[in-house]
Formats: structure tokens, sequence, C-alpha cells
């Protein structure tokens, strides 16, 4: 009885638990969805920002310097410094999302010693600081709510560090996901740009040389910034939507592990509760039978005192 009663409240225990998974798998749906949309309402204008900066690296005079292309070859390698935004999750139960990002920033970090960490998303702050590696700045409230005056003030502080050269290079790791729902780890290095000396296709479109108005400095400090801006804020969206969906993913598998678990219980409870059942009628057969003969031994006692 005791061995009956405990399946059975491990069945319960797991039917509880897959209440919580499946109602996460909902919650964890709407939010990619929601951030899947915001990505798709501000792509025309990013990708049309970017086509813009494409032409203007593309058409810069010869010999031309600006501060957002200096890659700083006169800094030794070994001694430049590299800001390296990570964007991680909040919160947990999301599969390898976070452990993939966070794997591939250690490989940079020991690869490059002289780097100022920023971290987005409380998972990552908190894996860090339990390895002693240093966070020089945390932007909270930003993974679970990703917006672009979130990715202005991040692009603005990566910006700031950069004129000031206390920064060398801004790289950027995120998740981002493809055309097959797949989410993959990217790297991308935000500053400096690169200057292009070729022709360069955008969309299928060839992007020919033009005049520059009203000059190459000025539009730079104008439409660099809020390139930056749109891609942080692209890589938060990604991100958020690859967090999600992993989470769907996990939610998904546990459900199903759950439903495998709650089948193999269900049979070891009917076997028991029959082997239980069986008992009963073989005690209930046994007795019966033991008293007919309790009362056919009366009788023949009876029987011969008469």
């Amino acid at each position: 009885m005791s061995q009956i009663r405990e399946i059975k409240d491990r069945m319960n225990g797991i039917q509880s638990t897959m209440k919580i998974t499946k109602a996460m798998y909902m919650i964890s749906s709407t939010k990619m969805n929601t951030a899947k949309q915001k990505a798709a309402n501000t792509d025309p204008y990013f990708y049309s920002l970017r086509k813009q900066i494409l032409t203007i690296l593309q058409n810069l005079p010869d010999h031309f310097e600006h501060p957002y292309l200096d890659s700083r070859e006169y800094i030794d390698e070994k001694h430049q410094n590299k800001a390296i935004i990570c964007v991680t999750g909040d919160k947990g139960l999301a599969g390898a999302y976070n452990l993939n990002v966070l794997k591939l920033t250690e490989q940079i970090i020991k690869a490059h010693p002289n780097y100022k960490l920023y971290m987005i998303g409380e998972v990552g702050r908190q894996y860090f600081l339990r390895r002693h590696i240093p966070v020089e700045e945390s932007f909270l409230y930003t993974a679970q709510n990703p917006t672009l005056s979130r990715a202005r003030s991040i692009s603005s502080k990566m910006l700031e560090l950069y004129a000031e050269k206390t920064i060398d290079e801004v790289l950027i790791i995120y998740t981002r996901m493809d055309q097959h729902n797949q989410f993959t780890v990217d790297v991308e290095q935000l500053l400096p740009l690169y200057r292009l000396n070729h022709e360069v296709e955008v969309g299928g479109q060839t992007i020919h040389s033009i005049q520059l108005e009203p000059s190459p400095v000025e539009l730079l400090n104008i439409v660099i910034p809020d390139y930056l801006s749109g891609f942080i804020y692209s890589a938060l969206v990604e991100s958020y939507a690859s967090e999600n969906f992993a989470r769907m993913q996990a939610m998904d598998s546990a459900n199903k592990n759950g439903e495998e678990l709650l089948n193999s219980l269900s049979l070891q409870y009917n076997r028991q509760r029959q082997a239980k059942i069986t008992q009963e009628i073989t005690e209930v057969a046994a007795g019966a039978k033991a008293r007919r003969q309790q009362l056919q031994k009366k009788k023949r006692s009876q029987s011969t005192c008469k």
C-alpha cells in the first residue's frame, strides 16, 4: 500500500511541475513572437542606415582619417584595450543559451588580457563574479526589456570611452536566430569601422561611387552613433528572442520527459494496484475456502455425535 501511495505522490508532483513548464512554454512563445515583431518593425530603418554607412565607407577620400576608422595600429596589439559587451539572460531554464555565450566570452578574455567586460544580463554577471573575473559595468534591466533608449545609452558609453582612447576596440557577443529558428552565438566588432575600397552589394544592389555632402566627417559623426545604437538594439532583440526560443525548447523537452515518466509511473502504478487486487482476491478466496472447510468439519462432527 505504501509503495502505491508513493508512486501516486510522484505522479501528482510531476503533473504539477508539467503545469508550470507548459505555462512557461506559452509565456516564452509570446515573448519570442513579440521580440521578433520588434525586430521586423525596425529592420527597414536599420537596413537603410547600414546601406548608407557602406556607401560612405566606400566613397571616402584617399588618406582620409577619422576617429571611428582609427584601427590604433600605432598601439601594439597586446596592449590594446578591448571593450567586450556580453549579452546573456536574466534567468536560467533556457538550455545552453547562456552557457554558449559565456564560454565564448571566456575564450576571448583569455586571448586578450587587456579587456573591459560590460555585462547585459544577470546570469552572466553572477557567472563572472563567481569566477572572480572583473566586470567593468552591468547594464541592469536590459536583457528582459530591450529598448532603443537602452541601446543608445550603451552605445553612448562605448563612443565616449573610444573617443577618450580608454578603449581601442569594441566587441559585442550575442545570440542571433537564423531563418530556420536556430540560434547561434555571434561576435561583431562595433569599433573601429573598416573602410571599403571596392563596390559592395546590399540586398542584391550594388553600391556605386557617389559624392559625399556636406562632408565625410560630418556624415560619419551623424550616422555612426545611430548605426551603433541600431546594431546594439538589434543584438539585444535577437538575444531576447533566442533566449525565449531556447526556453521554449527546454520546456518542451521537459514536458516530453514528464509525459514519458508519467507513462512509466502509470504502468508501475497499475501493476502494483493489480497485484494488490489479485492479492486481496486470493486472500478472500483462501478465507472462503477455509470457512467452507470449517463448516464441513463442523457438520461431520455433529453427524458423528448423533
